[in-house]
């Protein structure tokens, strides 16, 4: 069960931050709107939620995600396998560390907490082109030593473990078809979305509710046959910048 989140405004450089989509250009004013739409939901749902002012020079520090993992026992600062990312964690720590004990991970390790999924009692860390295998075992060290289980996931399509993959609460995920014959997941029930609604695959399971991008209907249907309560929520300008609902707050 989650009670806090934290979240960033996204800064008016935002579109200056990576990406690789090709769906035109991104409208400050309409991500301004989304983000409070994004925060409100999340207030909706009883959680707490701390709001940090941008990161001026981290255009894409409104990805909270990525540059932490939070368990527990601990809040892990991660080292960002973008090169330009490195240094978001440092603008986090004071933050989290009102919360938890501050791990590090160092270099070679690489990591970023978008291919973190937590699920049925443990941690699946993708191995993709932003957290290499050190990071991964890097991290694994750390959760071994707060008693968690873990285990590593080959990411082959789609820039995030968490674009193709999130929990639905219990033991139920739902993936994209990349994935979807993937061992690490034998155990768990799977709703498999049809070709095309692969970016519907970032949902954000909060304490038995669902957020899901809007404009899915296959995918909601899919989902809804579970009995979750599914909210769509409107993320065109994040999905422009190569983001989704999981990388917009650190949940915990």
């Amino acid at each position: 069960m989650f009670s806090r989140a934290i979240v960033r405004t996204p800064g008016p450089d935002f579109a200056r931050g990576l990406t690789t989509a090709d769906l035109g250009p991104p409208s400050y004013p309409l991500i301004l709107g989304q983000h409070a739409a994004y925060v409100a939901a999340l207030r909706g749902l009883g959680l707490d939620v701390t709001v940090l002012d941008p990161a001026p020079g981290f255009p894409d520090a409104y990805f909270v995600e990525d540059p932490a993992v939070v368990i527990p026992e601990a809040a892990v600062i991660s080292n960002p396998g973008a090169p330009s990312r490195r240094g978001e964690g440092d603008t986090l720590e004071p933050v989290l560390a009102r919360f938890r004990p501050i791990e590090r991970l160092a270099p070679p390790a690489t990591l970023d907490g978008g291919d973190v999924l937590e699920a049925g009692g443990r941690y699946f860390i993708g191995v993709s082109d932003r957290t290499n295998a050190d990071g991964a075992r890097a991290l694994g060290r750390i959760l071994e030593a707060h008693g968690r289980a873990w285990t590593v996931v080959p990411v082959g399509a789609g820039l995030h473990l968490k674009s193709s993959a999130n929990s639905l609460g219990g033991r139920a995920l739902v993936l994209t078809e990349a994935l979807a014959r993937e061992a690490a997941f034998g155990g768990f029930d799977r709703i498999v979305l049809d070709p095309g609604d692969e970016y519907a695959a970032n949902t954000l399971w909060i304490n038995g509710r669902l957020l899901m991008p809007a404009g899915f209907p296959r995918a909601r249907r899919k989902i809804e046959a579970l009995g979750l309560p599914v909210r769509e929520l409107d993320v065109s300008e994040v999905r422009k910048m190569d983001g989704g609902l999981t990388c917009l707050s650190l949940r915990f």
